[in-house]
């Protein structure tokens, strides 16, 4: 399936805020952004690079697998503005259930 759909403007709003709050260039940094943004809604990788400054989307996300996220990859593919079509991941956080022994 092929999306040409824009991120949405409170979307793009709530994720250069993010980007704002976590400063930084380091992967630390860039985890961090990633976490923050994942913690609200799924993300592809180019929003990632667009609005996060993330520059390598599937090596933060690797990073916080490592960590203990539970972070699973949809693959879509999409088009960009220019007309180009690629095949991106897109990132969503799902949440760990503790199943306790009876």
């Amino acid at each position: 399936m092929t999306k040409n759909k824009a991120t949405s403007p409170e979307k793009k709003a709530a994720l250069e805020a993010i980007g704002a709050e976590f400063s930084g260039n380091e992967g630390h940094s860039q985890s961090k952004r990633l976490l923050a943004a994942l913690s609200s809604f799924a993300i592809t990788t180019f929003e990632a690079m667009r609005y996060l400054d993330v520059y390598h989307c599937p090596a933060r996300v690797l990073q916080l697998r490592k960590q203990g996220h539970n972070i699973v990859t949809h693959w879509q593919t999409v088009v960009t503005e220019a007309g180009v079509t690629y095949r991106v991941g897109l990132y969503a956080l799902e949440s760990v259930v503790s199943h306790a022994a009876a």
